[in-house]
């Protein structure tokens, strides 16, 4: 006895071209990612629907033709689990076909594309489940293969076959509504459906609904358009280990985290090494955390590979954070080997001479010397606890790799300090500053009046040949810790208020403070593109520090290594001028 009957629309309008369908469900989607299977289950609350109604109707997700462009869509609305679209197809002649398909039914299958803004995502009952929180449709496409089976195009009924009747009266349907909708936002929280009964049963509207069941929303991020298909996701373990390092890498000292990568930020280590081993084909079904870090350690997995990746990451950032000025002033090489390595300086061709009567020209040498150098290996090591690994503390482990980039880069500034202040002999037998050099300057602190002698006596130095000016120009201002503020004032640019305040320096060097020299001394370099002083090398399968996991069956965690090959010499003597200090 049906007080209000109402049926399905006949949603297909020949003449009009238009055609509703369901083009998405709250039904959950089982998908999978580099963590493995989850749930994806849509909730239109959080669906913006500003635009939906100029959205494009494709042909199965293609753009690469405008012809995959088969009409628009007119209008989106949400009823209960179900969001539905009305679709107005083209007339061009190349569509045709399309609307003689939904005509006889054998066109029926919809999808949709869409954009996240930011996901939620939970663990409930043994099922990780995602939802999105901010998003909003891309386009709406018909198919022959939708990933929702229930997103189907309205079609109309023929006669004499039984349409679906809904007897309803207004509290009915308020009723209907208020049950649907709480069923949708307890899915979309990812809780137990027995919560959706006890709601239900103890008459919750809406309002009271939603404030017990809401759930902390987190995982922000941002992701590209995605399409509702069976698309397979990226399985390259090449790209999984680079992802996952630079998660780890971010979690241990912050900075910048790619994109890609964040799929793996919430992933804890033990989460990694159990998805490592499953690349390998090893189970770890019923495995303790200890048994897993132990098999990961000790197997082919990528597991050391990421964890020893994202430490050397952060210990070569440390490392260039904290690299000794004295490098500035330095050319660097590559070197094969541990050999002792010598660079050949040439020295000037002296001037053109005038070109003889008879047209003879005459040939000249350049001078040679050579200065040489040899690597040296630094190395510590680095274990990776049990403890640490179980307990997921990224931050400690992050402080330990960035301790061991910072020495690295006190090896470094130890060993150009020592070269500069050792003042060896170079391969004419004299010490590089020596007075027979002309390389020592007058004893005081730094002044205008000791820069301007500095200046003229770099400027009219000469090169090998004992005669040929090299115009070497002043670039930096080398000091300790005790000399910078005189250095800062020497060099401080001035607003004078006549000529003779005018500071000649200001703006004109670079300074360079270095709190491991000495207080004996300060120094003017070159600029080293110009011509450099000092040279510094590394092995060129090796540049900078290294961290390299080692075979360690004895050891309860993981094992690692780092290291530098790293060595400095002397390269020339003229680019360089030492001042005793007052």
């Amino acid at each position: 006895m049906p007080l209000d009957a109402t049926m399905a629309p006949a949603s297909f309008d020949p003449e009009a071209r238009t055609v509703e369908a369901v083009i998405a469900t709250t039904a959950p989607l089982m998908k999978r990612d580099a963590r493995g299977t989850f749930a994806e289950v849509l909730d239109f609350t959080t669906l913006d629907l500003t635009n939906a109604a100029s959205l494009r109707v494709l042909d199965s997700h293609r753009t690469a033709s405008i012809r995959d462009t088969m009409g628009t869509v007119e209008a989106v609305r949400v009823e209960g689990d179900k969001l539905i679209a009305k679709l107005k197809l083209s007339a061009a002649d190349d569509v045709t076909p399309v609307l003689q398909r939904i005509a006889d039914g054998t066109i029926s299958g919809v999808s949709i594309g869409y954009r996240v803004k930011r996901w939620t995502e939970n663990q409930s009952g043994g099922t990780r489940t995602r939802r999105p929180a901010e998003w909003a449709l891309t386009e709406v496409t018909l198919t022959s293969n939708p990933a929702d089976p229930a997103a189907t195009l309205r079609h109309k009924k023929e006669a004499g076959m039984a349409d679906d009747v809904i007897e309803t009266t207004p509290a009915d349907d308020a009723e209907k509504t208020r049950r649907t909708e709480i069923r949708s936002l307890v899915r979309s929280a990812g809780l137990e459906p027995q919560i959706a009964d006890d709601l239900i049963d103890a008459g919750a509207d809406l309002t009271r609904a939603k404030a017990e069941i809401f759930d902390a929303q987190q995982n922000r991020q941002r992701s590209a358009p995605i399409i509702r298909s069976h698309a397979p996701a990226n399985d390259d373990p090449a790209v999984i280990t680079r992802r996952q390092t630079d998660a780890v890498a971010y979690r241990m000292a912050g900075g910048e985290l790619p994109d890609d990568a964040r799929q793996y930020v919430n992933m804890s280590l033990r989460d990694m090494a159990v998805e490592s081993l499953a690349r390998e084909g090893v189970s770890t079904r019923g495995m303790s955390a200890d048994e897993v870090f132990t098999r990961a350690a000790h197997t082919s997995s990528d597991f050391p590979l990421v964890v020893s990746n994202a430490a050397n990451k952060v210990a070569l950032d440390t490392y260039k954070a904290a690299e000794s000025p004295l490098k500035t002033l330095c050319r660097q090489r590559t070197l094969p080997n541990f050999k002792e390595s010598n660079a050949i300086r040439l020295g000037d061709m002296g001037r053109l001479e005038p070109l003889s009567e008879d047209g003879e020209i005459k040939a000249t040498s350049r001078a040679e010397n050579g200065e040489s150098m040899r690597l040296k290996t630094f190395a510590r090591g680095l274990t990776v606890t049990r403890e640490l690994l179980i307990n997921d503390d990224l931050g400690m482990l992050g402080d330990m790799t960035a301790a061991l980039g910072e020495a690295a880069a006190q090896t470094e500034a130890d060993e150009l300090v020592k070269l500069l202040t050792g003042n060896p002999a170079m391969s004419d037998g004299t010490p590089v500053f020596d007075a027979s050099r002309g390389n020592v300057g007058t004893a005081g602190a730094p002044s205008v009046t000791a820069l301007t002698e500095t200046r003229k006596t770099m400027r009219t130095r000469k090169g090998m040949d004992g005669k040929t000016i090299i115009a070497v120009a002043p670039r930096y201002l080398l000091v300790s810790a005790a000399l910078e503020t005189e250095a800062e004032k020497v060099l401080a640019s001035i607003q004078p208020n006549k000529a003779d305040d005018v500071n000649p320096f200001g703006g004109k060097l670079s300074l360079l403070v270095e709190p491991r020299l000495p207080d004996d001394f300060w120094y003017v370099f070159a600029d080293p593109a110009r011509l450099a002083a000092m040279q510094y090398a590394y092995l060129s399968a090796a540049q900078g520090v290294q961290i390299q996991r080692t075979e360690a069956w004895d050891t309860l965690g993981m094992k690692f290594r780092a290291f530098l090959d790293f060595g400095a010499g002397w390269l020339d003597w003229r680019p360089a001028q030492q001042i005793p200090a007052a």
